[in-house]
């Protein structure tokens, strides 16, 4: 948290301007209440070894392809570490700094020792920034995005001596080999291409006083001409860095750089953050209303900016990385766009729109919706091989109940409604009204996938069955997703009836009170008091106590005394109640192993909140608030700040497990915290 003295002087500082118009104004200050309690939420300080160096996490903003850090003290210069490019390949560092600054006097020595002189780092959901003092000068340095292609730098040079002092201002690279990068002047700006991506970089002080020089391929040096600096006198100068793909205007960029004021493009963030996290914070249920939860959403946030594109390549509208952390979750998953959706819309609903949009995108002529998708699929294909399960209706009823936007509704309903049905065509191998998970390719792993639960148990003896051309189904019926298609379906209501689809409404209602019937009756185990996948005629279960037994009650679909009995086993200590609560799988299971199994036992956010939810929809909201307070503060580094939020954790120990920074969970942790 910032000390008092420095907010007062950076909110100072940036109501110059209005100052300038009228000295009255300066008593009425923006409040930065929740952007301040949020600094260094995240620790974004290391400076990277190699361009795949992944030890520490980046800042990113506006749903840039591209990402910062803070410094560290092993490199002697100025300026801010990176940029990380999603732009090329599956993230790579340019380098340990793209521009090294540096301050000189009149003989070429630095005015500054950048190891020595640091006295402060802080980040905030707006931006970066550092100070470095000694007896002669302070130096303020800030880092915030101008839009999704530009960053933009401040140094602010106090002269604190009683002497003038002639500055010099110098700009240098340190860039890493085996890029493909290439370097050439550009009118006032240092040019970058490279043989592995479209986008094209762009560094350049903003001043008509710099010289250039392009020394040779991997370095440059950019020249400020030396000023005078007066006793107490503040100079600053602005360096600029933009990565922008074709299908951007870079000339409509470069104005951009040319005529913003950067004080008032930093209050601009800041209210804007400032904004996001009251709605969040505001939304708070009662029973989690206090700091430390504050800091959570702020962290959750955090963590939904850091992985947030604009469109580029493939991709047509913007939409959310999974992890960027991660080298192989550089594109949009289906079912976790879905789960993106419903945690954004409570803060960014247009955001939240867009990316539900990027995968119907994609949407085959008979309602099926791919896997996953990129931006440049000669990095990785877009994988057609399955879907996800169908939580889309979800996400856009969600939306839709949050803005009111009924032609969002309009816009999306005829869309849910073939992909909703796509599934009874497509994988429904015996026609008996329930679905099986499937693939498109008759392959068994990508069948697997299908259900999101890559390696659960209950596939251990899966087997694969042909339906129809391009179309496979697995030899057993999971009840996770007729849960989910039983929702869909009363979600499919809910839209209808916002667009008028009086016909519609009823059809769906009925459909939904035939199959509640059938997932009660063929997937309840009463000697268990669990829901179970079945085989396909539904004569056995497949035993195995997992996550996908409390779907039934996040739907809504079971009845109130199987409710209990689940209950009842997730609130056991010998099951699911453990140190991080509600996990993939019964700790009791021999094959309970979350170090070495994805989805056998490790606690994903994502079904603990359906666990919790589902508990919510049968009235036991004393054991949902528990598990969701035993849930936070079980799991590893998410309460309190610098770690990240973590793709899952372990169910015993609390560690936090495989990416980092991982979207889902956050969106899911919003889920938990805040009400409708």
């Amino acid at each position: 948290m910032m000390k008092k003295n420095k907010v007062i002087a950076l909110t100072c500082c940036l109501l110059t301007f209005i100052a300038c118009k009228q000295k009255d104004e300066m008593n009425v200050k923006p409040e930065f209440t929740y952007l301040y309690e949020a600094s260094n939420t995240l620790n974004y300080k290391g400076v990277p070894e190699h361009k795949v160096d992944r030890n520490m996490l980046m800042f990113s903003d506006q749903g840039a392809w591209f990402s910062y850090g803070l410094r560290n003290n092993s490199d002697d210069y100025g300026g801010f570490t990176g940029p990380f490019l999603l732009t090329q390949e599956n993230g790579v560092w340019i380098g340990p700094s793209l521009s090294r600054i540096d301050l000189l006097n009149e003989k070429n020595i630095s005015l500054v020792d950048w190891n020595q002189d640091l006295i402060d780092q802080s980040s905030y959901h707006s931006h970066l920034e550092q100070t470095y003092e000694n007896e002669n000068l302070r130096v303020q340095q800030e880092l915030v995005f101008v839009s999704a292609h530009t960053a933009l730098q401040r140094t602010r040079v106090t002269n604190l001596s009683n002497q003038e002092i002639d500055l010099g201002f110098r700009l240098n690279s340190n860039l890493f080999e085996d890029l493909g990068i290439h370097l050439e002047r550009e009118a006032e700006y240092v040019k970058i291409t490279s043989d592995r991506t479209d986008a094209i970089g762009y560094v350049g002080i903003v001043s008509d006083n710099s010289k250039i020089r392009v020394e040779d391929s991997l370095s440059f040096e950019v020249y400020q001409k030396p000023m005078l600096l007066k006793s107490r006198e503040t100079k600053e100068v602005l360096v600029s860095q933009t990565f922008i793909f074709p299908g951007y205007s870079w000339s409509k960029e470069q104005s951009t750089i040319k005529e913003v004021n950067f004080d008032e493009l930093l209050l601009k963030r800041m209210l804007e953050k400032e904004n996001q996290l009251e709605k969040l914070i505001s939304r708070q249920q009662k029973a989690f209303k206090n700091q430390q939860y504050e800091i959570l959403l702020a962290k959750t946030l955090l963590t939904l900016q850091n992985n947030w594109r604009v469109p580029a390549g493939e991709l047509k509208h913007a939409g959310l990385f999974p992890s960027y952390h991660y080298k192989w979750f550089h594109g949009f998953w289906s079912w976790d766009s879905w789960k993106h959706a419903v945690g954004i819309a409570m803060y960014d609903p247009q955001l939240a729109k867009d990316q539900v949009r990027a995968m119907f995108d994609f949407q085959s002529d008979d309602g099926f919706i791919v896997d996953c998708v990129y931006r440049d699929t000669t990095i990785e294909a877009h994988n057609y091989r399955d879907t996800k399960p169908p939580l889309a209706a979800w996400s856009v009823a969600s939306i839709v109940r949050r803005t009111n936007d009924t032609s969002f509704a309009k816009e999306m309903y005829p869309k849910l409604k073939k992909y909703h049905y796509w599934w009874y065509q497509k994988r429904d191998h015996d026609q008996d009204g329930l679905c099986e998970y499937g693939s498109t390719d008759g392959t068994l792993i990508a069948a697997k996938w299908e259900s999101g639960m890559d390696n659960a148990i209950r596939f251990d003896d899966s087997k694969i069955l042909k339906n129809d051309d391009g179309a496979y189904s697995l030899d057993q019926e999971s009840v996770d997703l007729n849960a989910y298609l039983y929702a869909d379906k009363k979600f499919l209501a809910y839209l209808a009836n916002v667009t008028n689809n009086e016909a519609d409404l009823k059809t769906f209602l009925s459909e939904a009170k035939a199959l509640k019937v059938k997932i009660q009756y063929q997937f309840y185990s009463r000697e268990d008091g669990w829901f179970y996948d079945t085989s396909l005629d539904g004569e056995s279960f497949i035993k195995g106590e997992g996550s996908e037994g409390w779907i039934p009650l996040w739907a809504g679909v079971a009845k109130q005394e199987q409710a209990d009995k689940v209950r009842d086993r997730m609130m056991d200590r010998s099951k699911f109640y453990t140190k991080v609560p509600f996990q993939t799988m019964s700790k009791d299971h021999s094959k309970f192993d979350p170090m070495n199994g994805y989805w056998r036992g490790p606690n994903w956010i994502d079904q603990a909140y359906f666990g919790i939810e589902g508990l919510r929809m049968y009235g036991y909201e004393e054991e949902a608030n528990k598990a969701t307070e035993q849930v936070l503060k079980g799991a590893e580094g998410l309460l309190g700040k610098g770690a990240s939020i973590r793709e899952n954790y372990h169910p015993i120990t609390g560690k936090g497990l495989n990416a980092q920074n991982f979207s889902w969970s956050a969106a899911h942790i919003i889920m938990m915290l805040t009400e409708e």
